[in-house]
């Protein structure tokens, strides 16, 4: 018998089967993941099973081992439905399959069980006191380890140390005497062991909940929209419990990992941690492989993470949720391109179970699918708890700067903030760009800093004293003389919160604040304890990115501050408007979730803007229906599709002849076959260097079916053809990210 094999290695042109015999020895299955001879190398390649047949037309070698993980045929079959829809190796594929940290070539570096060396007794309990007794145990040392184990059996040599003082060699000489064995044992490494648990019970559901469960079959896909604070996690929560009574596990993925924490309190509260798993990029590596194992041995049968859980080896799956489904983190930047909303619509239908999004402020796609009969709309109009949305006042900073107010916050916005420190009520203020200043320039010769390795403006960090470059890291000391006209006249221009906590604390001095933004998270659990000390020591001020929009339950938060509405809207994206309004909806809904009445204030320079003026009222179906009638006249999604092929070199003529080649193919395939289509001339990306590579892109408007992605592929195989050096080329569909 034969296996076809796809080797562990991102390199395009190996984004192919090669043919092993395999030896009778070994047990060899479709996803059985083996080492294998190729080429001249003198070190075993690994590679994944993906088909087996009688025979191969080539003269073959053998398969030299094999590993006892595998991937599950379906998951095979997923990676394949996705190498073709994203156009990518089926390799990259296959490795977000795998358990974490052990895709790595060296095997010396993959991930292990963790285990412990566990010290029990050899022998019957009564006949080591007898002996003790009769002193045929001399030692007091020994006599004393042998009474702990008795007492507190199994123990570990750590345990021994610290209670009774005895060594390694003492516990030798007891196992070399019969009293004593050790046993080598896997155990987990637990992401929930400082988690306090507060056992919960399921809450009284209001009618619109109630509605919107019975409405939820065993299959098919639904869009549950409810307003900020209608309960749609409490939804969640009876659903995921019906699904344990069947003996089947459950997926919810959350967008930030900020929410990660709060979605797993909730979650271990209900049903406790045995049953439950948790993966997200914050966890050590080793935490996240035993997370993987737990849920592939159907221990836990809840999995909670970020947008990669969707591949977690769930056993028996029954239900998939995508909180917040509108947030654009579901669809990643990296190689493998993929939508994660889109590979859970896959598994959806694959297991014939229900996929269920959820959003207050849903994206245009799947609102416009569920009013169009597509997909089910569940709707909750109300706040569970009753409570009324919070008072929405825009401030115009236009007036503010007439006025001579040339701070951060506006008077209106100060006014609120002193109440809430009278009342010991708390505020959020959110501003979506972090670090001290945005750019800084000459004011003589308008030189500004940018990075030498990226066409973007370095922003100056207060707290470092540095200038860093948020797309590549780079990073260098303050300029304060100009390097073209060596003046001494730097001006520090724009705002982030690094800023806005200076200000903050200069203008309340008594207030306690504290920061949530990319700078401040970089820890492990540096997410939890932000949102925790925020909660539970009462601070005044919360002060962040849009880490603090989503999600989060904060009863005693009365009023939200957004700083500058108009970050959003100057993107270069036909999603601009329904970003803003979405982000404006979602931090606006953090304000007046407890007792008291919610109040936000929404500072901008574009007041008259129809995204701001409906997130005031807090109108998604207005927004919906004056964004989707531009949409339709533009021809933007959901009316077609965007394809957007990027392509980058180090070398700028190598680029332009790479674009150049590249048009020229497609423009003659499509006229030749009559593509119904739009294929745009290719331009420079809006940021055109990144990381000392140029950077252009062509685009496409149209239905992606299976003709375009034929043609796509064919594309992508005429682009290995050519003789480029350090070129690379990445096909995006619909991204979210169009910088």
């Amino acid at each position: 018998m034969v296996a076809e094999i796809i080797l562990n290695s991102s390199v395009k042109k190996l984004n192919r089967t090669f043919d092993y015999k395999i030896p009778e020895n070994l047990n060899i299955k479709i996803g059985s993941r083996v080492f294998v001879p190729f080429g001249n190398k003198k070190t075993p390649e690994e590679g994944i099973v993906i088909g087996i047949k009688e025979k191969s037309e080539y003269k073959v070698k053998e398969i030299l081992n094999v590993q006892n993980s595998e991937i599950k045929e379906e998951y095979i079959n997923l990676a394949k439905w996705m190498a073709k829809r994203y156009i990518c190796n089926l390799s990259d594929c296959l490795k977000l399959m795998l358990p974490p940290g052990t895709t790595s070539k060296n095997t010396e570096n993959r991930v292990k069980d963790k285990t412990i060396n566990f010290i029990y007794l050899a022998r019957d309990k009564d006949e080591i006191e007898d002996d003790i007794e009769n002193g045929n145990v001399k030692s007091e040392k020994q006599r004393n380890i042998l009474d702990f184990i008795i007492r507190n059996e199994p123990a570990t040599m750590q345990d021994i140390e610290i209670f009774t003082d005895g060594t390694r060699s003492i516990v030798n000489t007891l196992v070399k005497n019969g009293y004593l064995e050790i046993s080598e044992e896997k155990v987990e490494r637990n992401p929930f062991i400082h988690k306090v648990e507060n056992k919960t019970t399921d809450l009284k559901l209001t009618d619109e909940q109630q509605i919107a469960i019975e409405k939820i079959k065993e299959n098919g896909e639904y869009l549950l929209y409810g307003v900020t604070g209608s309960g749609k996690t409490e939804i969640y929560l009876q659903l995921i419990e019906k699904k344990l009574k069947e003996d089947k596990s459950s997926i919810m993925l959350v967008p930030e990992i900020s929410l990660t924490p709060q979605t797993v309190d909730r979650f271990i509260a209900r049903f406790g941690e045995e049953q439950i798993a948790v993966l997200h990029s914050k966890l050590s590596i080793g935490e996240r492989y035993d997370q993987w194992n737990k849920i592939k041995e159907g221990k836990a049968k809840i999995i909670i993470g970020a947008r990669s859980a969707i591949f977690a080896p769930a056993v028996n799956l029954g239900l998939i949720i995508i909180d917040e489904e509108h947030d654009e983190s579901y669809q990643s930047e990296m190689s493998p391109r993929y939508d994660a909303k889109e590979v859970a619509e896959y598994l959806a239908k694959e297991n014939n179970i229900p996929l269920i999004l959820g959003s207050a402020t849903p994206d245009m796609k799947s609102y416009y699918k569920a009013k169009n009969g597509k997909i089910e709309l569940l709707t909750l109009t109300k706040r569970a708890n009753n409570s009324n949305l919070p008072a929405v006042k825009v401030v115009d900073l236009r007036q503010e700067l007439a006025n001579g107010n040339k701070s951060m916050l506006s008077d209106s916005l100060k006014e609120e903030i002193e109440k809430n420190l009278i009342t010991k009520t708390q505020t959020i203020l959110f501003l979506n760009r972090r670090g001290f200043s945005t750019f800084i320039m000459c004011r003589d010769c308008g030189y500004t800093v940018k990075c030498k390795r990226c066409n973007i403006t370095m922003t100056y960090h207060k707290n470092e004293n540095k200038l860093k470059c948020h797309y590549c890291g780079y990073e260098e000391p303050v300029v304060t003389t100009c390097p073209e006209c060596h003046s001494k006249n730097i001006k520090y221009f724009g705002a982030g919160t690094q800023r806005l906590e200076d200000e903050v604390h200069n203008l309340f001095q008594e207030a306690t604040t504290i920061r949530m933004d990319v700078d401040t998270v970089s820890k492990k659990n540096s997410h939890e304890e932000i949102l925790d000390k925020f909660r539970n020591e009462n601070i005044d001020i919360l002060i962040g990115t849009q880490m603090v929009v989503k999600g989060h339950h904060f009863p005693n938060v009365t009023l939200v501050g957004v700083i500058a509405a108009d970050s959003s809207l100057n993107f270069g994206d036909y999603r601009a408007n329904e970003r803003t309004f979405q982000t404006l909806t979602q931090v606006a809904g953090r304000a007046g979730r407890g007792e008291y009445e919610g109040r936000v204030i929404i500072q901008t320079y574009n007041p008259d803007n129809y995204a701001i003026e409906y997130s005031k009222v807090q109108d998604y179906d207005l927004f919906y229906n004056t964004e989707i009638e531009l949409r339709k006249q533009l021809k933007y999604p959901p009316f077609c599709d965007i394809i957007v092929i990027d392509m980058s070199a180090k070398n700028l003529y190598e680029l332009k002849k790479l674009a150049k080649d590249l048009h020229t193919y497609l423009k003659q395939r499509v006229i030749n076959e009559k593509f119904g289509l739009l294929l745009y001339s290719p331009v420079p990306s809006p940021i055109d260097k990144i990381k000392d590579r140029y950077r252009w892109r062509m685009l496409i408007k149209c239905i992606y079916d299976e003709r375009v992605n034929n043609l796509l592929s064919d594309a992508f195989e005429e682009f290995l053809k050519m003789n480029t050096k350090t070129a690379r080329v990445n096909i995006e569909i619909n991204p979210n990210n169009m910088l």
